[in-house]
């Protein structure tokens, strides 16, 4: 399967999908319309999506920025016989306050060419004509074959927006959090953001489909004089409502003071306490790599020693359930495929086809891999797509600080940092740890310990894991950009590999 790199376009600039003053206001249904209307192919998927972001950013205990930003993209996937051909075309409009902030015009409309459609259909037309035929190829679904769930709302409805007034409780709460912090010493950093994007998806078959999908975030970071003084603590988060100020500070106050006693300690495999960011990190890491066509080709993790998969297999403790759904009411995310691109665990021929709720894991045995339609056909399995989020459940009740209170000795994490693939076969993990490792005796956090660098497999943690908490929404630090929408367990591993010291601080 060939396809052509997307080409991107931004205002004033001459390219496929330029944009023009006169054409700003277009709304983004129509833009989808017209371009599939302007499509010679034999079929044709347009994608356009329209973001609304604010967002806060503090430093020294005090606010330095806040923006906001509109944008759109637009991608056109021309099929022309088996093959197929992608081009895209993105604008931005930014406005903000403070040292540091972008700037442009609040009043802006989302940008948007029709003229430039033109070229941007014939680009994808020419790219798909001149593309080997798609190893993923299939009939693009309709109103009647993409499935149930798909429809969301009005496909003619504007673009969803958020504005400043989510912050609003929560930048005066984080205003009071300054003084505190002042007043001891210590100093606070960190970044909010709220998004909301909308999404409409047309094919030439006659699919029409629309989602909006508000998510946000919020990244803590707190310095004190002491060695090694800085801690870390991330939320997700769909309105702000559920951000307690006070409550962070709180607990990040709690982290500093344990920083007042350093403890060095060598390399080795030591009792951990995985938060549910760490695990949160580490089961994204799990999810992108169960891609069904390359288990069943022998080259992952997945893979049955001599030949097929590893499905039926079991990798957790009995009761251990890894699932997504895209109408969990607390991690709600678009409830259809939109793929601008075909990968192991993607098929563009799939736009439109309604996601269910689907277990990776049930009952502690692995139950799927990602399928797409193409792939499911080649290894006869039924089609399980990629989900946009993602829940770890062990069944268990107990918090964090109750799995603390039950160790004799062993290590707390906070964070994990710089993730990497070591070896696909067995998903072997290397990255750091940041922001705070906690040594805990006797039930008792006793002081911080410095850095190490750590090889560890998902799929062994699980097997390994000797407690699993309760769940709880969280944050993946190290996938925060790209994947929010988590809900994780604090885990205890017996073992866990820290395999060398880390100099970062």
């Amino acid at each position: 399967m060939s396809q052509s790199t997307a080409s991107q376009a931004t205002a004033g600039q001459t390219a496929p999908g330029r944009v023009t003053a006169a054409n700003r206001a277009t709304p983004a249904h129509e833009i989808v319309e017209r371009a599939l209307t302007l499509s010679r192919g034999d079929a044709c998927v347009v994608i356009a999506t329209e973001s609304s972001t604010v967002n806060l950013r503090w430093a020294n205990n005090t606010l330095t920025t806040n923006g906001s930003s509109r944008d759109r993209s637009v991608t056109v996937i021309s099929v022309v016989g088996r093959s197929f051909g992608v081009r895209s075309a993105s604008t931005i409009d930014r406005f903000g306050t403070g040292a540091g902030a972008d700037t442009g015009s609040p009043d802006a409309a989302h940008p948007t060419d029709l003229d430039g459609l033109v070229e941007l259909v014939r680009a994808a037309e020419e790219a798909a004509r001149e593309a080997a035929d798609a190893t993923d190829y299939g009939d693009l679904l309709s109103p009647t074959t993409a499935g149930t769930g798909t429809a969301t709302g009005d496909f003619t409805e504007p673009a969803a927006r958020t504005s400043t007034a989510v912050f609003a409780s929560f930048a005066r709460e984080l205003a009071e959090a300054f003084g505190r912090t002042r007043a001891v010493g210590q100093r606070l950093f960190g970044f909010a953001e709220h998004r909301t994007t909308t999404t409409w998806l047309g094919t030439s078959t006659g699919l029409r489909l629309r989602h909006s999908e508000p998510v946000g975030s919020v990244e803590w970071n707190a310095k004190s004089s002491a060695p090694g003084g800085s801690v870390w603590h991330g939320q997700s988060t769909r309105d702000f409502t559920d951000v307690d100020v006070a409550a962070t500070h709180t607990l990040l106050t709690s982290r500093l003071a344990w920083c007042e006693r350093p403890v060095e300690l060598p390399a080795g495999r030591y009792e951990t306490l995985l938060p549910p960011s760490a695990v949160g990190d580490m089961m994204v890491g799990l999810y992108w790599a169960a891609a069904g066509r390359d288990a069943a080709e022998g080259r992952t993790v997945f893979s049955r020693a001599g030949g097929g998969t590893r499905l039926g297999e079991a990798i957790g403790p009995p009761g251990l359930r890894l699932s997504s759904d895209p109408a969990d009411p607390e991690l709600a995310t678009t409830p259809f495929v939109t793929a601008t691109s075909s990968s192991a665990v993607s098929s563009v021929f799939d736009n439109g086809l309604a996601l269910g709720a689907t277990d990776w894991i049930h009952d502690g045995a692995l139950a799927a891999l990602v399928q797409t339609r193409a792939s499911a056909r080649q290894t006869e399995s039924p089609v399980t797509p990629l989900v946009g989020n993602l829940i770890l459940d062990g069944g268990g009740t107990a918090s964090l600080d109750e799995m603390i209170a039950s160790t004799r000795r062993g290590l707390l994490l906070t964070s994990l940092w710089y993730i990497r693939e070591v070896d696909p076969e067995v998903l072997l993990l290397t990255g750091l740890t940041r922001d705070g490792v906690y040594l805990v005796e006797d039930g008792e956090v006793t002081g911080a310990v410095n850095n190490f660098r750590f090889n560890e497999s998902p799929v062994d943690l699980l097997g390994r894991s000797a407690e699993i908490g309760a769940s709880v929404r969280t944050l993946p630090r190290e996938w925060a950009d790209w994947f929010t929408l988590t809900r994780m367990p604090p885990v205890r591993i017996p073992d866990f590999n820290m395999s060398s010291v880390s100099p970062a601080n």
